[in-house]
């Protein structure tokens, strides 16, 4: 384990949903705000990764456990911890602990680093990860395999000029925007997600549009992005029914 970091947090109005739970795709970009605040404390910012390596962060990987998410107006801490690192890829952990103090979201994520001009999956710089004083491993933890959906309800989406984030492709967040979009808003009022795993393919970028996938089985949905008849993102999400 490396060295942590923790940042107070009170959820405002315009980031929570019908169900006044913080959005998702909120809190995960709330959690990378969170890494990167760390990595400018420690002299490894994204800005000086670019100018120095011309390497960017990018996300490949998460595995999301919800006990709950945080509440309109809720005070919590989102504490983040790097975890390990191999050969290609970095291992980050985000805990969200409720106003209560319980830990209410643990959020597993997997990232790499990525030469900006060829899109291209660079190794692991090690004076860069050094400032995190984690350990290096030789094996890849590896997440759960997905399989193709068979007979998938689908819906097309245009990547919008807001759907860019600094990296010049889509933000990840964003995924999970549109995996939510194609279910019904009956079933989000009474559901809240349990478990996510999440699995970023490929880059999506502007001008393109983009087919979003969903089969549900039960308290089940499985998804994919699709893009130019590729794949671009793969995720199933466990499901289970409000309590407040």
């Amino acid at each position: 384990m490396g060295k942590k970091y923790a940042v107070d947090y009170q959820v405002p109005f315009y980031e929570t949903d019908v169900n006044h739970n913080v959005k998702l795709p909120h809190l995960l970009s709330l959690a990378l705000q969170v890494s990167g605040l760390q990595s400018l404390s420690l002299g490894v910012s994204d800005d000086y990764i670019f100018k120095t390596h011309h390497l960017v962060w990018i996300i490949t990987e998460y595995d999301i456990e919800i006990e709950r998410l945080p509440k309109y107006g809720e005070k919590i801490i989102i504490e983040t911890e790097p975890t390990a690192y191999n050969k290609l890829f970095c291992y980050r952990d985000f805990t969200i602990y409720g106003e209560s103090g319980d830990k209410i979201v643990v959020i597993h994520s997997v990232f790499v680093l990525m030469d900006y001009e060829s899109r291209k999956v660079h190794q692991v710089v090690d004076d860069i990860v050094a400032a995190y004083d984690v350990e290096k491993i030789k094996r890849i933890l590896r997440g759960p395999k997905y399989t193709a959906l068979e007979n998938p309800e689908e819906t097309v989406y245009r990547v919008r000029y807001f759907d860019l984030d600094l990296n010049g492709h889509v933000n990840n967040s964003k995924y999970l925007e549109w995996m939510y979009d194609v279910i019904d808003i009956d079933f989000l009022r009474r559901h809240i997600p349990q478990k996510i795993n999440l699995k970023f393919v490929k880059e999506v970028h502007y001008g393109n549009d983009i087919i979003s996938r969903i089969e549900r089985d039960g308290l089940i949905s499985r998804h994919e992005i699709i893009s130019s008849d590729a794949v671009r993102a793969q995720a199933r999400i466990e499901w289970k029914e409000k309590t407040d």
